[in-house]
């Protein structure tokens, strides 16, 4: 089962730096504390990332020319459309190329979760998905399982049948709980 949240339910909040806004679309709130976190950032001038420690993130630019992520001995380069991996404990400060971008982040415990984001350009058709998943459209006509899923709004959970229509453009988010050895099926 999936339910689709618009952006007028996304959990909106300004940065402490004042050099953007976060609009949080979903948190996992099972533990106490969370195991990952779905956003989309407006960032409005350069500056540091904030931290977050003892998690991974995976930064997609969907608005804008991109950032640049200088950390200590490297630069990330975030474009649209091309996710980007790194630890949240990575001292980030980042610079806007040509301009103010908007982002989708996903954040979450590398302990715990595993998480993998795939750009899906129309025309698409996959088929549902067994492992909880995000789906951010961010342009033209997308179903989920018959339900249309309007630009700008995410479709979380369960995923049926994604339909991803010819010029239409989505972000596919899939969360798997990492097995412990423990938990593995045994191998002969």
């Amino acid at each position: 089962m999936f339910r689709i949240i618009t952006p007028a339910e996304f959990a909106t909040s300004a940065w402490k730096n004042g050099g953007g806004i976060t609009h949080e679309i979903a948190r996992d709130r099972a533990a106490g504390d969370w195991r990952w976190r779905l956003s989309v950032a407006e960032v409005a001038s350069d500056g540091p990332f904030s931290s977050f420690a003892g998690y991974d993130r995976i930064l997609t630019v969907i608005d804008g020319a991109g950032l640049d992520l200088h950390a200590a001995n490297s630069i990330l380069a975030a474009r649209p459309l091309q996710p980007i991996a790194f630890s949240g404990d990575l001292a980030i400060d980042s610079r806007m190329v040509g301009g103010p971008i908007r982002d989708l982040n996903v954040i979450y415990d590398p302990a715990r979760i595993s998480a993998e984001v795939t750009v899906i350009r129309g025309p698409d058709r996959s088929a549902g998905r067994p492992d909880l998943a995000g789906l951010l459209v961010l342009a033209g006509a997308v179903t989920v399982a018959g339900s249309i899923v309007p630009p700008g709004a995410c479709a979380l959970g369960k995923l049926g049948d994604i339909v991803v229509a010819e010029a239409a453009t989505a972000i596919l988010v899939r969360l798997s709980d990492v097995q412990t050895e423990a938990s593995r099926p045994a191998t002969a």
